[in-house]
């Protein structure tokens, strides 16, 4: 229960920071699917699959493809203490893997 929680709170925190740069977010989570968060800006759409770990290392194991349905699909993973990390979905992620969520943002651009 004590991970749900978590899990919990990484979403909205994701959630509030897309909210925050614009974006309409729809949580998709318990298991309905792949994505967590769809979010929506401008007629654009990203897919967003939320994670976490206190551990060095994160190993994902669910779908890993680039796009789902059409639309550019993200792992987001929370490694604690301000590191969250996004980027394409890939089997062993690291803390230096992908983009911190701040220029993630700038890099959308739109």
């Amino acid at each position: 229960m004590l991970n749900k929680r978590k899990g919990y709170r990484i979403e909205r925190k994701v959630r509030q920071f897309f909210e925050k740069n614009g974006w309409k977010v729809i949580r998709a989570g318990a298991s309905l699917g792949e994505a967590d968060l769809i979010c929506f800006k401008k007629g654009k759409c990203v897919l967003l699959q939320i994670k976490s770990t206190k551990r060095e290392k994160f190993y994902y194991y669910e779908y890993i493809g680039q796009e789902l349905e059409g639309f550019p699909f993200y792992l987001v993973v929370d490694f604690g203490y301000g590191k969250t990390r996004i980027m394409r979905p890939i089997r062993i992620v690291e803390p230096k893997d992908g983009q911190d969520l701040n220029d993630f943002m700038k890099d959308l651009n739109f």
